[in-house]
């Protein structure tokens, strides 16, 4: 009798002992603070969002909305001015801000009239008032265009039909009123590579310009004398120029080579070494918009073909020069 109580008390205590480890709380892990999404929130409560490159402008309508305020909710055109009336603060000005600066710009001035004390305010831009962009210079179709959100260069310039065939690549942006650089001058590489790399933003409002290609020429006694436009990145060398003009004539009298510069309107002549420059003898010098590279006849054909023709040639060297 006494053995069984024995083991009955110890086996309680074991029950008792397995209990307690079984229904023992667990301390639960700290709680972590919740992540923030999106950073910080505006003083009226609304995150706080990434600066628009598109501001409100003369004409916008705007949608303006007031959490718990339905009566307050209005569709209501930009004016001239800059302003947007609204119901109890009249004008405000929103002109040059983007939806979000708008926003704490009318919330601040209910604040300001004690009509609200903590006004939630919405503003999103329904329709854009036309800002169009213009392309001009040299592309196929020159103009205006129409866009209500920011493109880039390449989007606009396929717009416009693509570049001429004379089209320089230094492109220059001139940006609207208001943004903090007025011109911007981009170089749209042959390469596409380096040309989707340069492939900068267009804003509403902005101006394209494409300007026309320098023109190198080559006169004398040449295959094909005349002007050629400087396509390749917009420069050219002497030997280029001297291929595309159908390479020097046997007959032609290349030591007295010479290339015309025209530097702010004053001609400035100088000699071309150009059996050096094709031996490898010579640097292959880059051309300048409006250079002249004049290749002399030679003594036999200069008699054949007599003074005058020579003199015209120099002349439409000089001519071409000076342009």
């Amino acid at each position: 009798m006494l053995r069984t109580s024995v083991l009955l008390a110890l086996a309680l205590a074991c029950f008792a002992i397995a209990s307690a480890q079984r229904f023992e709380p667990k301390a639960l892990p700290p709680v972590k603070d919740a992540p923030t999404v999106g950073g910080s929130l505006t003083a009226n409560g609304i995150k706080a969002a990434t600066k628009e490159s598109l501001l409100i402008g003369p004409g916008d309508l705007l949608h303006v909305t007031i959490l718990r305020e339905p009566e307050l909710e209005q569709h209501a055109r930009v004016l001239d001015s800059g302003d947007v009336s609204l119901p109890l603060i009249g004008g405000v000005h929103v002109a040059g801000l983007d939806p979000a600066a708008a926003s704490s710009a009318i919330a601040a001035k209910y604040r300001e009239g004690n009509f609200l004390k903590h006004p939630n305010v919405s503003v999103f831009v329904e329709e854009f008032a036309t800002q169009p962009i213009s392309i001009l210079g040299q592309v196929e179709k020159p103009g205006t265009y129409k866009i209500t959100t920011p493109r880039t260069l390449l989007d606009l310039l396929a717009m416009a039909g693509g570049l001429t065939p004379i089209a320089d690549r230094h492109i220059m942006i001139e940006r609207a009123p208001g943004a903090k650089q007025r011109e911007e001058r981009v170089f749209l590489s042959n390469r596409s590579g380096d040309a989707l790399m340069a492939n900068v933003t267009v804003d509403p409002g902005d101006t394209i310009l494409v300007p026309k290609a320098g023109i190198v020429y080559v006169l004398g006694d040449v295959g094909r004398p005349g002007g050629y436009t400087m396509e390749n990145e917009s420069r050219m060398t002497v030997l280029q120029a001297i291929a595309l003009a159908g390479g020097v004539r046997h007959t032609a009298k290349v030591k007295k080579a010479r290339v015309i510069h025209n530097v702010n309107g004053h001609l400035d002549e100088e000699p071309l070494p150009l059996r050096e420059i094709e031996k490898g003898e010579a640097p292959d010098e880059f051309l300048h918009a409006d250079d002249v590279i004049y290749i002399p006849f030679s003594l036999a054909k200069n008699i054949v073909l007599g003074t005058s023709a020579i003199v015209a040639s120099a002349s439409s060297a000089l001519i071409y020069a000076g342009r």
